[in-house]
């Protein structure tokens, strides 16, 4: 393995290039920081960049190296964190007026794993407001771009972790994800993105946007490395109440192969060809990933899920219902303090009546049931992650889910695992995607797949040219 410019080695291949003894942490950190440096003005990925304290973390974790001493394939590891996600003694202000200055005494508990294993935190990430303020010019920070095109739209919520990743800002990214915003990015920034199964990753002291359809989860520019990520932040949590206490598996493991013999597929078709018709060159993009999977052993067969109307308009309710509740206080104190888009999605969940929250809830077990149903003899559904690539800034309405839904927000309602990847790039040269659907704590079978696709496609040697 040579090095051509180390901020686009994946996670795995910087990993083996320390225990080589060919690349330290203090030049892999040393690169990205000057990196940031040339692009984070035009990007606006980064809302703090954190010098100093990322290159005294490199060299602990260098000094660390040279005595022997390895925590792991994170071990060194320059990575960014979305800034809703707590850092002791860091300010954490989710893109907000209302927070600007909010300083927490205690790491999230994903920033403290992150630290035990020995990654190296670069800086806080662009998100939009409170995880739901859209891409927004009336906040204290800019938003991020899309370095595939800078005029073009990153994604949210965790835009800044899309772009930063796929710029080769940071090796790995965390982000949320309450409908889609780890999927989302990763989508149209071309990136592994995943959502673990609801429970699997603690959300303490990750600022909440809705308390039962939240997620946490990486992006990475490729499946392995969302297993090694995923590897060092799951597990039981006693500070998250929805935490799930579930052995957790060795997820490096389920990309040792590229055989896919005895994978059963679903493709939920109707989603993208009936309920919200997915752009031509994203179902020709979809139709060649089948074919590819067919080819790596994989059977795949047509299933029925319920109309995605049905699963969204469930988790509107749920999500704003919840929304509200959460900023309720501080929106009838200093609405002034929320910019316009983060305000006004918020405000809606104040029209949400007691028996709206009620059946939502009982629809939501019919339609998880359903889905469960829908899977029976299955081991995962794909679909694409969205109907359209990622369009210019700016351009995506107050509200797009309405005109355009996107195919994620069925999983944040099932607590599934999801993981998009991409499949191809449109003829502006923008990244398409797919999606794969697990069953609930099977996040090794979706990265198996999500890890063979990849292997067998060159998508992965393309970056963005900046």
């Amino acid at each position: 393995m040579t090095v051509t410019d180390p901020c686009f080695l994946s996670i795995a291949e910087a990993a083996s290039l320390f225990a080589a003894r060919k690349l330290s942490p203090v030049e892999l950190t040393r690169a990205y920081l000057d990196r940031i440096e040339r692009l984070n003005g035009t990007l606006h990925a980064y809302v703090r960049v954190l010098y100093e304290e990322a290159l005294g973390a490199a060299r602990v974790a260098e000094a660390e190296f040279m005595a022997g001493r390895s925590r792991g394939l994170l071990h060194g590891i320059p990575i960014g964190l979305k800034d809703i996600y707590d850092t002791a003694g860091i300010p954490t202000e989710g893109g907000s007026k209302s927070c600007l200055g909010r300083t927490p005494a205690e790491d999230a508990t994903t920033t403290r794993l992150l630290k035990e294993a020995g990654a190296v935190l670069l800086g806080k990430l662009t998100t939009w407001e409170f995880a739901i303020g859209g891409t927004a010019f009336d906040t204290p920070f800019p938003p991020a771009r899309n370095p595939w095109n800078i005029e073009h739209d990153p994604a949210g919520s965790s835009s800044g972790s899309g772009a930063a990743v796929a710029a080769g800002l940071c090796a790995m990214a965390m982000g949320s994800d309450t409908g889609g915003s780890i999927r989302w990015p990763a989508a149209w920034c071309g990136l592994a993105g995943l959502k673990p199964t609801y429970g699997r990753v603690s959300r303490a002291g990750i600022m909440p946007l809705s308390f039962s359809l939240d997620h946490a989860g990486p992006l990475t520019w490729t499946v392995e490395d969302a297993a090694i990520v995923l590897q060092a932040i799951a597990g039981h949590d006693p500070a998250d109440p929805a935490s799930a206490n579930r052995p957790v598996p060795d997820y490096r493991a389920a990309c040792a192969s590229t055989d896919l013999k005895g994978v059963r597929l679903g493709v939920a078709r109707s989603i993208f060809e009936r309920d919200c018709l997915a752009l031509d060159q994203m179902r020709a993009a979809f139709e060649a990933s089948l074919d590819v999977l067919r080819g790596l052993g994989a059977t795949v067969t047509d299933i029925e899920l319920p109309p995605l109307a049905l699963y969204n308009a469930t988790a509107f309710l749920i999500a704003r219902g919840e929304g509200f509740a959460i900023h309720e206080q501080a929106l009838r104190s200093r609405p002034q303090d929320y910019g316009s888009l983060a305000r006004d999605r918020l405000t809606i969940g104040a029209y949400i009546r007691a028996s709206d929250m009620v059946q939502a809830m009982r629809r939501r077990l019919i339609l998880a049931e359903a889905t469960n149903a829908a899977m029976s003899g299955l081991d995962a559904v794909l679909l694409p992650t969205a109907p359209d690539p990622a369009p210019r800034l700016g351009e995506l309405a107050p509200y797009f889910g309405n005109q355009r839904p996107t195919y994620m927000r069925p999983f944040n309602l099932t607590g599934q695992p999801a993981l998009s990847v991409c499949n191809g790039f449109d003829k502006a040269g923008l990244p398409l995607s797919l999606q794969i659907v697990g069953r609930c704590f099977d996040e090794a079978t979706v990265l198996r797949i999500g890890h063979a696709y990849e292997q067998a496609t060159p998508w992965r040697e393309r970056r963005p040219q900046l």
